[in-house]
């Protein structure tokens, strides 16, 4: 982090003055066809590079990180305290800002004048008048303060709705482009390997195909809105050995192939995202920044990627301090760049001077910095920051709202359908005038729906001087608005990780004098050890944190029906109080509005629909284990070892009925050229409004390498009124049968498969046989990636 001799970013309340006006000293002149909007962007800059020095280009390639004093970065504390000459450092021009917004509370408005203002010196220092780009966080929304805060990407995969998650990624995106950003760094398209790991929160799921279809729509929604959208962590980040952070990972090629890499393909091939982010890992003793088979090899030479590749903060001096495998800055420097690294994030400890003084001295070619510096000038191009008209000043007043009442809105529907009915004996919906006693130490805290990337876990909790910034109800507070006429008992009982056991028997008491009790459990969201959940707080087992458990037994032992309210950024195993509980209820942080979405569901206003992106585990040991596992990774005689959830991946009830009926499969065939499609009818026979969630698995019998007993490869959400029918049909290319086969290749091979019209991953409602005909056929990137969905309503019969 960069300390500034002379400025400060603006603290609120700050005075900002206005941005200075005019080009560089030595401005481009008129007609440099760098400059001209209607030349082909690759002439414009090819152009522009033949006019900057070395030095020039090569400051494009590293941002800088203005006023951090806080740890939000693994080992950020060993590059604190370094000071920079602003003026020095711009001259040369630079390639990023790091987190204007998302490093200290900062007003919206003010916030945005001071980016202009920066950026307007950036323009004035260097020769060419070239802004830098500024990046933020924006995993669960914008992170910074008085912005929107969404639901985690674990809830987005929980509601199967990726054209509602693509709405909200665009709000955030114009949210973002209306104070100056130009790139977001999310989505998160790791797939969860192991729970444990504390990053959970951050995921999307279990499953690669729902990972990849929610992520992509992310990364539309984000980009419609003029921001470059930030693939991360690529790849194998969450496949790290014991669920650790930055641990090493050891999975094989087909994990990679068939796992960890389709959501990154999905993204760049179907959504079009413009930057990706190395994982901070290695993989079989290779780390990724370092790797350039994966980041130029597939990346860009077969998957034809042209974007940036930005390291992950500190990630290319990693190469020195953390694994080993270069022994100077310099080094790091060469190994990052030639990989296929352009960008050292957050600012150039290792491309800045390390870097220069190599190319100087022969050590590093210098095209591989041209060839890094084409590809962000290449960016900034697309962005209109090379245009003669652009300007950094954004129309703002004295007040920006970052959290309008259309955000909100969204930010309420999609936590409504993530939440997930896990159990429910009839006890849900709650009785209006009943007694409820609400315990736990969730029940009435707001940062219970906040995940380690909003900005009041990320960085607020360092101010705790300041308000969190946006309105957030707590689950009891919320209960109170949908249950007027309800007695509410309120005892926290414990806290989320401490050893407090006084509170319990206060609980219990309350639990036992009521009608019903709400027993609201789960995790506290931070960052390296300061949570439960979120970066760098990973957990040895998955058992509920703290005494929490002890809590929710003394609750049920006192035998009042029993509702319990999961708040949390990981599973946890409940095979202890499952058989006890009258009713259970999940949500994966569910943002501002998921206090409200909580108690809709716990009141019956809301109907759930959430279904579960990660299994729910028995007990609290046998990890790793996710549902796509092949036949000797299920239960079986050879071990004492029972590795079968509790709730499926893709477990979730309602509280009105579906029929699924009329099941048709175009025909009994498949070529291994071709495409069939499978319909079904789906009424809701209930009476009231709910949706439903049907979900498409392929297995395979036999293959040529062993495959997972089930894995999905559609899935469509479908809203539908009491006694409203649709027909849905999903049309499957032979493509999405393929797999990594035995010399490496994937490989669509012939033989028969079995399609599983689902309601989760171990409940199939109804299956239907294939035979595949043909030859062996090899794929590649160019493979059909998923399954297509038509929905056609059934009129009413008459």
């Amino acid at each position: 982090m960069s300390e500034l001799v002379s400025d400060e970013l603006p603290r609120p309340g700050d005075a900002v003055p206005g941005p200075p006006q005019g080009a560089g000293p030595e401005g481009p002149a008129a007609g440099e066809c760098w400059r001209d909007p209607a030349r082909p962007v690759e002439e414009r800059v090819a152009d522009l590079l033949e006019r900057m020095t070395l030095e020039e280009r090569l400051a494009q390639l590293y941002g800088v990180w203005l006023g951090s004093d806080g740890q939000v970065a693994p080992h950020q504390d060993a590059f604190a305290g370094e000071e920079v000459d602003w003026r020095q450092l711009i001259k040369a021009g630079l390639g990023q800002l790091t987190r204007p917004f998302g490093t200290v509370p900062v007003e919206p408005a003010a916030g945005a004048r001071a980016l202009a203002r920066l950026q307007a010196e950036i323009v004035a220092a260097n020769r060419f008048g070239i802004p830098a780009i500024a990046h933020e966080e924006c995993l669960a929304g914008f992170t910074t303060w008085q912005a929107t805060i969404y639901p985690v990407p674990l809830a987005w995969g929980a509601s199967f709705d990726p054209e509602l998650v693509e709405r909200m990624a665009a709000q955030i995106g114009a949210a973002m482009r209306s104070v100056g950003v130009h790139q977001g760094l999310a989505p998160v398209l790791d797939v969860v390997r192991d729970p444990r790991w504390g990053r959970t929160e951050e995921t999307i799921g279990e499953d690669p195909y729902l990972v990849g279809t929610i992520g992509t729509a992310y990364v539309r929604g984000l980009q419609s809105a003029g921001i470059v959208a930030t693939l991360k962590h690529f790849v194998g980040y969450s496949a790290s050995q014991a669920g650790r952070n930055l641990a090493p990972v050891a999975a094989g090629r087909r994990e990679l192939a068939d796992v960890l890499l389709p959501p990154f393909e999905m993204a760049i091939r179907l959504g079009g995202a413009r930057s990706v982010m190395p994982s901070y890992t290695e993989i079989d003793g290779m780390p990724v920044a370092a790797d350039g088979d994966l980041l130029t090899g597939l990346l860009r030479d077969t998957w034809g990627f042209s974007g940036t590749v930005v390291s992950d903060y500190f990630e290319v001096a990693f190469l020195q301090l953390q694994h080993r495998v270069a022994g100077t800055q310099a080094e790091a420097a060469r190994l990052a760049l030639t990989a296929g690294v352009d960008v050292e994030l957050p600012e150039g400890n290792c491309y800045g001077e390390p870097l220069l003084a190599a190319v100087r001295a022969g050590e590093v070619p210098e095209a591989m910095v041209t060839r890094a510096a084409a590809r962000v000038l290449r960016q900034k191009c697309e962005l209109g920051m090379l245009d003669p008209d652009w300007t950094p000043e954004v129309a703002v007043g004295d007040h920006l709202d970052l959290d309008p009442p259309q955000a909100r809105a969204l930010a309420r529907q999609l936590a409504e359908e993530s939440v997930v009915l896990l159990a429910n004996d009839g006890t849900l919906p709650l009785t209006p005038r009943a007694r409820i006693a609400v315990v736990g130490p969730l029940a009435d805290d707001p940062d219970a729906m906040l995940g380690c990337y909003s900005f009041p876990r990320h960085v607020l909790s360092q101010h705790p001087e300041l308000p969190i910034g946006v309105e957030i109800p707590t689950v009891l507070a919320a209960l109170r608005e949908e249950l007027p006429a309800a007695h509410l008992d309120h005892v926290p009982g414990c806290t989320v990780d401490g050893e407090d056991r006084a509170g319990i028997p206060a609980a219990a008491a309350a639990a036992g004098a009521a009608d019903v009790c709400l027993v609201v459990l789960g995790d506290r969201a931070g960052l390296f050890g300061r949570g439960t959940s979120g970066e760098g707080c990973d957990r040895e087992d998955l058992r509920l944190p703290g005494a929490q458990g002890e809590l929710l037994e003394a609750v049920l032992a006192t035998g009042t029906p029993t509702v319990l309210v999961l708040l949390t950024g990981r599973p946890y195993a409940l095979g202890a109080y499952t058989d006890r509980l009258s009713a259970a209820v999940q949500a994966f942080f569910p943002g501002e509005e998921g206090g409200r979405a909580v108690a809709g569901v716990l009141s019956g206003r809301v109907c759930p629909s959430g279904r579960l992106p990660v299994s729910i585990p028995r007990t609290p040991g046998g990890q790793p284990k996710t549902y796509l596992s092949p036949p000797l990774g299920q239960h079986n005689d050879a071990s004492a070892v029972d590795p079968t959830s509790l709730y499926p991946f893709g477990h979730g009830l309602s509280y009105t009925d579906f029929a699924w009926t009329d099941v048709a499969l175009s025909s009994p065939q498949l070529p291994t050229d071709g495409e069939v499609s499978l319909s079904l009818t789906v009424r809701n026979t209930g009476s009231r409004a709910g949706a439903e969630v049907v979900q498409l698995y392929l297995h395979d019998p036999v293959a040529q390498v062993t495959r997972p007993v089930t894995r999905l490869i559609g899935y469509a959400r479908l809203p539908l009124a009491p006694g409203e029918a649709v027909r849905l049909t999903f049309t499957v290319h032979a493509d999405l049968t393929s797999f990594t086969g035995r010399a490496g290749l994937r490989v669509v091979e012939p033989g028969e498969l079995e399609l599983r019209l689902a309601s989760s991953s171990a409940v199939t409602r109804h299956a239907v046989g294939v035979l595949m005909t043909g030859e062996q056929r090899v794929v590649d990137h160019r493979r059909r990636l998923t399954a297509e969905v038509t929905v056609t309503g059934i009129p009413e019969a008459k």
